[in-house]
């Protein structure tokens, strides 16, 4: 249920109350704590503001208080039973404790499931619902109602509103479904149709899934000539130390990242230096190996993984 807690919480902008003028900029800051007291005293004066109460649904779903993001939410489906997006982010919320609270999931099917199917059926153009409609389906026992013809139905509804996002959908449906060649085929639609880095990680994910490297390495290399993001070579230098491949290219890749490196990139340098580790330890380079593990520890000394690779080093 990835995409839940992507579209649950967003913030609400637009706040014209100077009360809550600082809440967009908190958001942004992930100080989401100083958000919801602001909103709580707020809401002590405001109490039916329901925007207001939104926004501190989504404050409490940031901090993964989803016993409260719940209470929030149903308030708002409460106040008005006609809002697809009350009823998505209600589902959400009730969907994410699901996820963390195994125990309890079995009683919360039926409410995620009614939520996300009014949210669909109150705004035939709402993308979020059917997304967490596909993966709901595809994910829940058939016991239990999970479905795979309910989550093409509602892949098919998005393919139809978005030829991006339902490509992807039916491709994650084959794909957990273990019917490779067609999720293959759908993430290569989405690709040719969008393009989008999240579209070419799609693909990248499944060929490494499959044990497919070199397919992988292409497929990035494609989205590399299409985006040039740097964060790309360390996904090339990542797959050849983790598949013994390509090693030239791989070790180009992850000095390049490192020389171009910023913090909008995501992976630290750390793990750069360890996949280098990786590589050069592959070539029997145990001084290199040395040395680029050395970095790696030193700029994140507590990663297990780090330690676990310079043992495997001094062996050789």
């Amino acid at each position: 249920m990835k995409y839940l807690l992507l579209f649950i919480l967003l913030p609400f902008l637009s706040f014209s109350q100077e009360a809550l003028d600082e809440i967009p900029i908190l958001f942004k800051k992930k100080a989401f704590k100083k958000a919801e007291t602001i909103i709580v005293e707020y809401l002590k004066t405001s109490p039916n503001n329901a925007e207001a109460i939104e926004l501190l649904g989504d404050t409490y779903g940031h901090q993964k208080q989803w016993d409260k993001a719940i209470t929030s939410y149903k308030t708002l489906v409460e106040k008005d039973a006609k809002s697809a997006n009350y009823h998505y982010k209600y589902g959400g919320a009730l969907g994410m404790k699901a996820l963390e609270n195994k125990l309890k999931a079995i009683g919360l099917i039926g409410d995620i499931k009614a939520s996300f199917t009014k949210a669909a059926a109150l705004d035939k153009n709402h993308i979020p619902a059917r997304w967490a409609l596909v993966e709901l389906y595809m994910q829940l026992p058939g016991i239990f109602g999970g479905s795979k013809n309910k989550s093409l139905k509602y892949a098919q509804e998005l393919e139809d509103l978005s030829k991006v996002d339902g490509y992807l959908a039916k491709g994650y449906v084959y794909e957990y479904d273990d019917e490779p060649e067609l999720a293959e085929k759908y993430y290569k639609m989405a690709i040719n149709e969008g393009g989008s880095l999240t579209c070419f990680g799609k693909l990248t994910a499944l060929y490494e899934k499959e044990d497919q490297p070199q397919k992988a390495i292409a497929n990035i290399e494609a989205a590399q000539k299409k985006h040039q993001r740097n964060a790309l070579h360390y996904q090339i230098g990542k797959v050849a130390a983790e598949y013994n491949i390509e090693l030239q290219k791989g070790t180009q890749c992850l000095l390049t990242y490192i020389e171009n490196y910023s913090a909008e990139d995501g992976v630290p340098k750390a793990w750069a230096h360890y996949r280098l580790a990786q590589i050069f330890m592959h070539q029997k380079n145990k001084d290199d190996a040395l040395k680029y593990i050395n970095l790696a520890i030193t700029e994140l000394p507590k990663i297990k993984p780090f330690k676990t690779q310079k043992e495997k080093i001094l062996k050789l």
